[in-house]
């Protein structure tokens, strides 16, 4: 028998700030984490805007600043939300068994700043001056590392890379090492920080951005019939899951019982969905049989929704196909519309947003949707946060590849 799941920890870094009561306050205001790069100079680039998070690198909760050096910035991002995620849970890995506690924290592409500097280094300065920190930095699993070294951790231990759909397939990884018995405590989301050169060079390039350079915190919009592609973002979103009486016995807060992971492929085109939103469809379908709940029990879904022209459409191309007539009842908000798209990050984040949606009983706004797509005709909570009573939610993420991934998170009975 499954052991039942709950979520006891919040933790994220965003282009809206870091501090969960500062990131919610400003979602559920509609404000916009998106406006001019200023990590590198963007002059020759047709895109010149992005979610770019304010940091510092000591905001790492890495005391010594030797081994700041040895980290990317998603590595960074990862510990910091980590971090947040543990101190909100209240835990002390100190007392717990290391064995029983695991990481699974995911991303898309990794250490890829790293990775551009010391191919720099090499092409300029030679092989020699390439530095031997090359590989633990740009590592995906980087971040899973640090994140088990920095609390003793000794449990399950791994990244997932599934391009945008990485964290929530992470968190749906983690959610079975503890529904069947691998683990007590497990830290799992993701992070990203590609917002780079080489990252706004290829995205731009494949023309998957927005190219609306005259009024960049109106470029992400998602479902409005002007979409014209995603804002790349940076950012990490982690939380913290445990077994129910684990949780319970230590007097644990509970945001709500994680109930449901589904997963598929699309098999299709590598970059862009499949058109009849069937792998998508799937993925909720086995999310809701996993959770052992009928559709019509959704109050709310966080949309992948990440503005691009395709995608938006799919996805509810998708939603229709699952829930049917009680998909025009069910509340839909995609949070890239504010935050733009953390690529590998945004699942961890959106599960962030959904299980503070159960608890404060707000839905987070989709901003920008001034003209919405005739294709695109469900309540997807246009411009404004409501007040909603929501018993559960559920988080989808999908990802070039076809990865397709949905999270059911309900209210603890």
């Amino acid at each position: 028998m499954k052991r039942r799941v709950v979520v006891t920890g919040l933790g994220v870094v965003t282009s809206l700030g870091r501090a969960l009561d500062v990131f919610w306050d400003r979602i559920l205001r509609g404000d916009s984490g998106v406006g001019p790069i200023t990590l590198f100079d963007v002059s020759g680039y047709r895109v010149q805007f992005g979610g770019q998070v304010p940091w510092e690198p000591e905001q790492a909760n890495i005391a010594n600043l030797k081994e700041l050096r040895r980290l990317d910035r998603f590595t960074q991002f990862a510990m910091a939300s980590a971090a947040d995620a543990v101190t909100d849970s209240g835990l002390d890995f100190s007392k717990e068994d290391p064995y029983r506690c695991g990481v699974v924290i995911g991303s898309g592409i990794g250490g890829l700043s790293e990775f551009e500097a010391q191919h720099e280094r090499l092409l300029t300065k030679g092989i020699d001056k390439v530095s031997p920190f090359t590989i633990p930095k740009l590592m995906v699993n980087s971040g899973s590392g640090h994140v088990s070294s920095m609390y003793g951790i000794k449990g399950p231990n791994f990244a997932v890379a599934t391009a945008c759909a990485s964290a929530a397939n992470s968190i749906g990884d983690a959610l079975r090492a503890i529904q069947y018995g691998d683990a007590d405590v497990m830290i799992t989301g993701g992070s990203e920080a590609a917002l780079t050169p080489m990252g706004l060079a290829g995205f731009q390039n494949m023309r998957a951005l927005s190219v609306r350079t005259d009024a960049p915190q109106r470029a992400s919009r998602p479902f409005d019939a002007e979409r014209d592609g995603f804002v790349l973002s940076e950012g990490a979103g982690v939380v913290v899951l445990e077994e129910l009486e684990h949780a319970r016995n230590r007097g644990a807060r509970i945001y709500g019982e994680l109930m449901g992971y589904g997963a598929s492929g699309d098999a299709g085109h590598i970059t862009q969905p499949d058109e009849e939103g069937r792998g998508a469809a799937h993925a909720m379908t086995m999310a809701l049989a996993d959770a052992g709940l009928n559709p019509d029990a959704v109050h709310y879904i966080n949309a992948h929704g990440t503005s691009t022209p395709l995608g938006d459409k799919a996805e509810t191309v998708a939603v229709k196909k699952v829930f049917g007539i009680h998909a025009k009842k069910i509340a839909i908000s995609s949070t890239k519309s504010q935050l733009g798209h953390t690529l590998g990050a945004s699942g961890g984040i959106e599960l962030v947003v959904c299980a503070l949606t159960l608890n404060r009983g707000l839905i987070a706004p989709t901003i920008n949707l001034e003209n919405p797509d005739p294709d695109c005709d469900l309540d997807y909570t246009p411009n404004v946060a409501r007040e909603a009573t929501v018993n559960v939610a559920m988080s989808n993420s999908f990802g070039f590849g076809g990865h397709n991934a949905s999270l059911v998170l309900g209210r603890l009975k």
